[in-house]
């Protein structure tokens, strides 16, 4: 995935921390080997190549996929796999940075979007290609690994512990002093804030952003990674980063993006009507400013 993972746990002197971490890793190995758009290889490559028709994935891949399609309908294309073209185009997928489009190269990529396009039978665990199709699972992927990684520990008999993967975390049970999992908030402008500390106590939680990787055109106008399916250009509002909370990785990890594409005036009326606990973060001028949707602000009463 281009990153780094960690896990902090406690265990039984019986459980082999060596054993441990192959584990950890075969199962990102596996992730990777699913759902990677960097892998020619992978099964969402190999599906992303091929031609119309109906495509088997492994279980992994299409639970994944089944739950992103299921988050860009909520979300009405705010968050949509099939942006891939677009990602890409923008120089943010694996061909790396690209000059600039024109109009014309972004109504060509939108024409191979859509998330309605893409069909499901799960009985079958295939997925319809319906010719061009390009799914993208990076604002996905890496918040299932996080999934799959505390699901290995739970079987191998760890109650107690924090994964992490690029920044997205999942705590579950407590440490012996019977305190849980406490982390801060990452925010941009770092210590200008007073810190924002919750319990990840069988909770998981994913961020996105546009102050860690950003793309800066002739006029150095301010270009983020994060895609709107819906106009095709990076997203142009003034929310600088969203942060969610979950009981899934996988879904705060989708949920994140969505509501970071919406910006805040669209997303939290979005987080309200759902019931997720989101924090916006907002520029004005040269400060910045946070809001809280109400289920985040119920969290820390």
């Amino acid at each position: 995935m281009g990153t780094t993972w960690s896990v902090k746990l406690y265990a039984a002197p019986a459980i082999s921390p060596d054993a441990l971490r192959r584990g950890i890793q075969a199962r990102l190995d596996e992730v990777v080997a699913q759902m990677s758009t960097w892998e020619a290889d992978s099964a969402l490559s190999r599906y992303n190549a091929a031609p119309p028709g109906w495509q088997t994935m492994p279980q992994a891949c299409f639970e994944v996929v089944e739950a992103a399609i299921t988050v860009a309908k909520q979300s009405t294309g705010a968050y949509d796999p099939t942006v891939g073209p677009l990602v890409n185009l923008w120089g943010f997928g694996p061909d790396g940075p690209r000059d600039h489009p024109t109009a014309q190269d972004i109504d060509t990529a939108r024409a191979r979007c859509g998330w309605w396009r893409v069909e499901l039978d799960s009985a079958r665990r295939t997925v319809l290609q319906p010719g061009g199709t390009y799914i993208d699972l990076s604002a996905i992927a890496k918040g299932y690994g996080v999934d799959a990684v505390a699901a290995y520990l739970r079987q191998n008999g760890c109650d107690s512990f924090l994964v992490e993967v690029d920044g997205e975390l999942l705590g579950e049970g407590v440490k012996p002093d019977g305190q849980p999992w406490w982390v801060e908030l990452e925010r941009p402008g770092g210590r200008a804030h007073e810190p924002l500390i919750v319990a990840l106590h069988g909770l998981a939680v994913a961020s996105s952003g546009d102050y860690r990787r950003c793309w800066f055109d002739a006029s150095g106008k301010r270009y983020s990674h994060t895609i709107d399916p819906r106009t095709g250009i990076p997203v142009l509002h003034d929310t600088a980063a969203v942060s969610v909370l979950h009981k899934r990785c996988m879904l705060a990890d989708a949920l994140s993006t969505a509501l970071m594409v919406m910006g805040t005036a669209e997303g939290m009326q979005f987080a309200q009507r759902h019931d997720i606990a989101a924090l916006f973060i907002d520029r004005d001028g040269d400060r910045y400013v946070e809001s809280l949707s109400p289920a985040l602000a119920a969290m820390l009463d």
